[in-house]
């Protein structure tokens, strides 16, 4: 899901480099190429029959929907991350597929703990509004049957891929900083093969 944002871009990199199946569930599915291991699924993610028919066959669910920055969003009230993650829970639960593995962000969530005054007020001034519809977000993952992980990614940035990044699943060790879109894309990938972190929140930072 989110195949052609820039976390699920990197994702479907990923999984391709380690010759694993996708199918790339997005509104903009059509603008990739179709290959062996990668199967293009045009949908919408608010869509209860997309949804469904993009599970069917699966085995997991990587969600890395992400929004476009627009001035607008400093007052616009932001339910998109909410709206899409309830349908693709009501759909999981009639259907086989179990495990989720989704993208948030430091910050969501019980995150917003380990943040510094000035981090928060600078947050919530900025991603106030798209960062309360992730905290809704999580509030249904964690509240559904789904074997689920939550992995929040601090600053992201677009540089190489490297797999000596931390994963923090400590909340005492919980802080900001610097990972590359690329080296998020690789624990989510290790998260599905390795069966990483059931039923937990993380923060990935460099």
């Amino acid at each position: 899901m989110g195949a052609t944002s820039g976390i699920g871009r990197c994702a479907l990199d990923e999984a391709v480099r380690r010759g694993l199946p996708v199918r790339a569930f997005a509104r903009s599915a059509d603008s990739l190429d179709a290959t062996d291991l990668v199967e293009p699924f045009k949908g919408d993610a608010t869509s209860a029959e997309d949804v469904a028919r993009a599970l069917s066959g699966a085995q997991a669910v990587v969600y890395a929907l992400g929004i476009t920055e627009r001035l607008a969003m400093l007052w616009d009230e932001e339910t998109l991350f909410s709206e899409t993650t309830r349908v693709l829970l009501e759909a999981m639960a009639t259907s086989d597929v179990s495990r989720l593995v989704v993208v948030t962000g430091f910050g969501a969530g019980r995150s917003k703990s380990a943040m510094s005054w000035v981090e928060k007020t600078g947050h919530r001034a900025i991603l106030g509004k798209p960062y309360a519809d992730k905290d809704r977000q999580e509030d249904l993952i964690m509240a559904s049957a789904a074997d689920w992980t939550i992995a929040r990614p601090v600053i992201l940035t677009k540089g190489a891929r490297t797999e000596t990044y931390r994963v923090l699943r400590d909340p005492k060790t919980w802080r900001n900083g610097l990972i590359s879109r690329a080296s998020v894309a690789h624990y989510l990938i290790d998260a599905v093969e390795q069966g990483l972190d059931f039923k937990a929140d993380v923060v990935l930072t460099r």
